[in-house]
Order: structure tokens, then sequence, then C-alpha cells
């Protein structure tokens, strides 16, 4: 009869771990519904905002508006980046273009194309504002400082057009702070300024005056530590992991962690599966070659290689996937874990690198959001802690680079 009730309780209903389960992904429904989710690091194309990417409609891009309401992502900082060239004046005024027609962009697609649909949030409480209205919210940050050149008064410029942080360097040395990396991504940057530079003291200054948040992501460890001393403000690393659990040079190590919770500031733990596991980043280095080998353009779709290359493409390609395993959202997490176990859980939050490399198995683009707080949820964080860990804990330090902004204004500064 024991054999027989099982057995009929098997066939007829769930298992209690099937009920636990069901139980825990309601949970994390509710939670993700009430909470702001705000994702740090959302980069864009050139040709964002027009008939080509139309952020309006379902397509390529890892992240759009039916992605975002789909998946639950109320706001993500759209990135204004710039790539790292030889530093000349057309170089700087390129540089200067790429990102006026990445603002443009953005604003764009908030105040022409979609303005039922999404705001811009100029504030840290117009975030929560926009959020509760329904709308999804665009915030704006710039990715590398070259984009300034070496015009400080760029910086009050971009403000006025919505910049909220910025990433003082990228892949390569630039006039503001040494990177972690070289600029042909072949390995680590050659130190130029043993850290930040004169101009880039002077920049980070600025940068507190006008309350844009300082981003520590993608520069060299010294430079990373001097910045944070530097800032009268707390920093902030919009998409960087943890050394310790993978020590890719983008990713910071427990003594960089205690520097940025010194400063107040918060780790945007990225999504990006080269910076979080060994296999990962072998699959990033692998995939990367075999686009080199059928010739491949940045953005070129397998199908665009006609129909024998493409089936030679994928089918290496799923050879790849076996040999070296992708990153996963439980391996994301534990790069959180870590970092909420070192440095606190005040000072940790979430990103994803979308469109700009990142993606994990699971969170592999806005539509899936929720699975990471069903992870989170998993693990035993409570619903304070995960709604600090979705945007909370930057809201704060936005919060209080305003704080210091007004300060620093007021008394002439």
């Amino acid at each position: 009869m024991t054999v027989c009730a099982a057995a009929l309780g098997c066939a007829g209903g769930p298992t209690p771990e099937e009920r636990a389960e069901a139980a825990l992904l309601e949970r994390a429904r509710e939670i993700h519904a009430r909470v702001v989710t705000l994702d740090s690091h959302v980069d864009i194309p050139l040709d964002f905002a027009t008939f080509n990417v139309d952020p309006g409609r379902r397509g390529d891009q890892q992240v759009d508006l039916p992605k975002m309401r789909e998946g639950g992502l109320d706001a993500a900082f759209f990135i204004v980046y710039v790539a790292q060239t030889e530093r000349t004046p057309d170089n700087y005024a390129r540089a200067r273009a790429d990102a006026m027609t990445k603002f443009e962009a953005i604003h764009r697609m908030a105040d022409e194309m979609y303005p039922d649909e999404i705001e811009i949030a100029y504030r840290a409480d117009d975030v929560e504002r926009i959020a509760s209205s329904g709308k999804l919210v665009a915030a704006i940050g710039i990715e590398n400082g070259y984009a300034i050149g070496t015009d400080l008064a760029r910086l009050a410029a971009y403000h006025e057009l919505g910049a909220r942080y910025m990433t003082l360097a990228h892949s390569g040395n630039n006039d503001i702070a040494d990177s972690a990396t070289a600029r042909d991504r072949g390995g680590e940057a050659e130190p130029e300024h043993g850290g930040v530079s004169e101009f880039g003291a002077q920049v980070i200054a600025e940068m507190n005056r006008l309350g844009i948040m300082v981003d520590v992501s993608h520069i060299s460890k010294e430079a990373m530590l001097a910045a944070a001393r530097l800032s009268a403000a707390p920093v902030i690393a919009s998409h960087s992991s943890v050394a310790a659990l993978h020590g890719h040079a983008r990713n910071l190590d427990d003594e960089q962690l205690d520097a940025l919770r010194a400063s107040g500031g918060v780790l945007q733990t990225v999504a990006l599966g080269a910076f979080l596991t060994e296999s990962a980043e072998r699959l990033s280095t692998a995939y990367a070659g075999l686009r080199s080998d059928f010739g491949m353009i940045p953005g070129q779709q397998p199908e665009e290689l006609g129909a024998e290359p493409a089936i030679d493409f994928l089918d290496r390609l799923e050879g790849l996937n076996r040999r070296h395993p992708d990153a996963t959202v439980a391996d994301f997490v534990d790069h959180i874990d870590h970092a909420v176990e070192r440095i606190g859980i005040d000072h940790v939050g979430i990103s994803s690198d979308f469109d700009g490399g990142g993606g994990v198995s699971g969170w592999s683009d806005a539509g899936e959001t929720l699975n990471v707080t069903v992870e989170l949820v998993r693990r035993g964080y409570t619903e304070a802690e995960i709604e600090q860990l979705w945007g909370g804990n930057l809201l704060r330090v936005w919060r209080e680079a305003e704080r210091v902004a007004s300060e620093l204004q007021a008394a002439g500064g």
C-alpha cells in the first residue's frame, strides 16, 4: 500500500520539491513586481533609435522596450560609449561626435519615439517617480572619459544632456587614467599615469561638482584606488565582478572592494560570462577565434554567411559550447554573494552589460530578468536586500553624488 500510495501521489500531483519550487517562483515574482529593478549598464549602437534599431520593436538587441516589459526590468542606464583610439585632434572630435550621436539617440527614444513608454531620469528620485507611473526609466551613463578629450567643459554639457556617471577610461589608457586592459584587448595596459593623471584629478573634481558619479570599471587597480581617494562622493563600478572568484583583469580584487566600501560606493556586479568563470572566458576567446576563422565582421550573423558556411559555423559553435560551458545565473549570483560577504549588502548591485558582451545562461536578455530575482530568493536574500541589490544601493550613491554637488556649488565650487 505504501508503494502504491507513493506512486499514486507521484502520478496524481506535484511532489513536495515541485510544490516548494512553485512557491519560491511565486514569491520571486511578487518581489520582482514590487521592487524597482535597475540595470546599470546597457550598451547601444550608433544607429540606436532609428528604423534599423527601433527600441520599441522586439529585435536582435538584448534590450528593447518589449523585452524590458516582459522581464520586469524597470530601469536601465543606456550607455554613451566611445571607443579608445589614438589621441589626436581628429580622433577627439570623432569621439565627441559619436558621443553626441548616442545622446541624441537616447533622447529621440524617450522624447520623440516613445514618450508614453519611457522617460529619462535626471535625478535619483526621478527613477522611482517614473517607475511608479508605469513607464520604463532611461538613465544615461558615459563609458570612457575619452568622450571629453582634454576639454573639461564637455562634462557640464554632457551633464545637461543627462549623463549621471562616467567611466574614466575603457580599453586603453586615455588622458584621464590608466586602463586595466590594452586598447587591442591583447592583455593588460602599460601604465602611463601611475593611476590617475593630474588632468584626471581635475576631471574627478568637476564630476563631483556637477553630480556625475565616478565610475571605476575598466581602469587599472592603481587608478581605481586613486579615484576612490580623490572623489568627494562615493564611486561606483558600473559593470565589474570579483577577482576572488575569477581573476579577470576587469574584475576587482578584495583590496579594491574594500576601497569601494570605504568610499561609500557600490559594485554593480556584471553578468558577463568571461568575467565570471574560467570556462566562460575560454568560450569567449574560442568564439572570437571562430568568427575570425569565418571572416565575420562585428554584428554579422551566421545566416549571412550562406547556407553551407552557416551550418558549418553552427556545428563548430555547438562543439565549443560543449567543451566550454557558458556561465549561468547561479555563477553570476556567486559573485554577488562574495561581494556581499566581503563588503556588505549596502555596497552591491546588478548590471548586465547587455549589447556590449554581457549575458549568461538564464539571463541572456532583458526578457529573462526575473531569473536573477529567482536565484536571489533561492539563496535566501530578503525582499529588502533584493530591493537594495536591484537598484536601492545605486540610487543611494546617486543621491549622495547630488548632495555633494549641491554642497560644492553652494560653497562656490
